[in-house]
């Protein structure tokens, strides 16, 4: 029919997540989406708007992929918030050890690489995070502690959560992440029961 795609839109959108996830913002080049998507420039700007509103639509793709799983993993405690946050690292644990994604997170390339993107695409990528520390915040609210130790604890968690992937980019092993991931756990239930005067984990071992 005259005037219809003839290409999987979304089957696009998920291969050029995977080139910008690769090889970043900067490095991802419209020849590189077109091999990748088997598009012309044509194409990709008629039906995505061009390389800066494709790379948002991207991130948007990549949160709203794992975001769910990060909620329904921590969701599955509801009353145990040092274990929901185990669970949300989980997530990102299995990303990273997972041979059919690329290395590392694409949020946080995308930050680590926010002087290459323009105003809009910067704001969107915080705007990302800003959700992931909404997400956290609201699985240790269970632990009835609120206020800006709350506030504070969410954005640990993010800040390691960003860090495991960065280190993953860069060769660190499984071994080496999960070692990281246990200490962060640990820091969450001390820093949880400090805020409600129950005994650190240290004083209870």
């Amino acid at each position: 029919m005259a005037g219809r795609k003839q290409f999987d839109v979304d089957e696009a959108l998920w291969q050029s997540m995977r080139v910008f996830w690769q090889r970043g913002y900067a490095d991802t080049s419209l020849d590189l989406l077109g091999s990748a998507t088997g598009l012309g420039r044509g194409s990709l700007y008629g039906t995505f708007g061009g390389k800066d509103s494709l790379f948002r639509m991207c991130l948007d793709r990549y949160v709203s992929t794992y975001g769910g799983r990060y909620e329904r993993s921590m969701a599955a405690h509801p009353e145990d918030p040092a274990r929901a946050i185990e669970a949300f690292f989980d997530v990102t644990l299995d990303r990273l050890a997972d041979p059919l994604v690329p290395d590392g997170c694409l949020l946080a390339q995308a930050a680590t690489q926010s002087a290459t993107l323009n105003a809009e695409s910067r704001s969107h990528v915080e705007a990302l995070l800003g959700k992931q520390r909404d997400r956290v915040r609201a699985g240790l609210s269970i632990s009835g502690v609120d206020g800006p130790e709350l506030d504070d604890l969410a954005l640990y968690v993010v800040a390691v959560n960003q860090s495991l992937a960065v280190l993953s980019r860069a060769g660190m092993p499984l071994a080496g992440l999960r070692a990281v991931v246990r200490i962060a756990c640990t820091t969450v239930a001390d820093a949880l029961g400090r805020a409600k005067g129950a005994p650190s984990a240290a004083g209870r071992a």
